[in-house]
């Protein structure tokens, strides 16, 4: 198992000073909110790229996903939205991360035509995305956080370049089991988002066991061979405790985790 860290959990912190953290507490990846608001993003020169390249590249650890906003299933015409997946697809190409996360933002849409704006788009993106050796997840989230929503798009598209990011929070909150999660995704999955919340109504981010959701279910059914993802939501709620005081932790709990799931067997 690989284990990354969101840089969402770092609002506004340079990409060199969380690669750092990230290789000081032992996390080989991090995922990269990519949004306007912070150092690193689309719009962000062929210069500042490079040199976010440099600084994970020298921590030795690596970029895994490019952690966009682009809403394959949200209503209005495609091109902005297919524009939008090719700008973080090229972000992705050059800090040499495998994956872009997009959302599905079909929220006041009936199913059928949300999913239908999800799957014209998607397999439109996707041969792009292909060519240049990087991976579309949509996450369970919003409007298709549930991965019965989520893996309906995905057969529909048909594609291996499109597949799914798992948050283990939204299909929690739907419900869901951490196996019939893993048993819907199948072969879509990309990676597992990992996180802590007190209740579902308080989603204020805590510690890595320190909350409600069942974490061993959910890490028990991951890849043996993949990435962990911790997505710690500060910065939505800025009153939680700083995330590079929980780091250490953290890693050493999903390797908990990851141990007794294997040991289990």
């Amino acid at each position: 198992m690989k284990y990354a860290f969101s840089t969402l959990g770092l609002p506004g912190t340079p990409l060199a000073r969380s690669a750092a953290l990230a290789a000081e507490h032992r996390y080989e990846g991090l995922e990269l909110r990519a949004h306007p608001e912070e150092p690193l993003h689309a719009g962000s020169s062929r210069g500042e790229r490079a040199a976010g390249l440099r600084a994970v590249t020298a921590a030795d650890v690596r970029v895994l996903g490019v952690a966009g906003y682009a809403r394959v299933a949200a209503a209005g015409e495609d091109e902005p939205v297919l524009a939008e997946i090719r700008d973080l697809v090229q972000l992705a190409v050059d800090l040499e991360a495998p994956y872009v996360r997009v959302f599905p933002g079909g929220e006041g849409l009936p199913p059928h035509r949300s999913d239908a704006n999800a799957v014209r788009r998607l397999r439109e993106a996707v041969p792009f995305a292909d060519r240049h050796g990087v991976r579309i997840l949509l996450e369970t989230h919003d409007s298709h956080r549930s991965t019965t929503a989520t893996a309906r798009v995905l057969h529909e598209v048909g594609h291996p370049a499109a597949g799914a990011l798992w948050d283990v929070l939204h299909t929690w909150l739907e419900g869901e089991s951490a196996q019939r999660s893993r048993r819907q995704l199948g072969g879509h999955l990309g990676y597992v988002q990992v996180k802590d919340v007190a209740s579902a109504q308080d989603l204020t981010p805590l510690g890595l066991g320190a909350g409600v959701l069942p974490l061993a279910e959910a890490v028990a059914a991951a890849p043996p061979a993949g990435w962990l993802c911790w997505e710690y939501e500060r910065r939505w709620y800025p009153h939680a405790a700083d995330l590079a005081g929980l780091l250490e932790r953290g890693r050493s709990y999903l390797e908990h985790l990851v141990t007794a799931g294997q040991q289990a067997e």
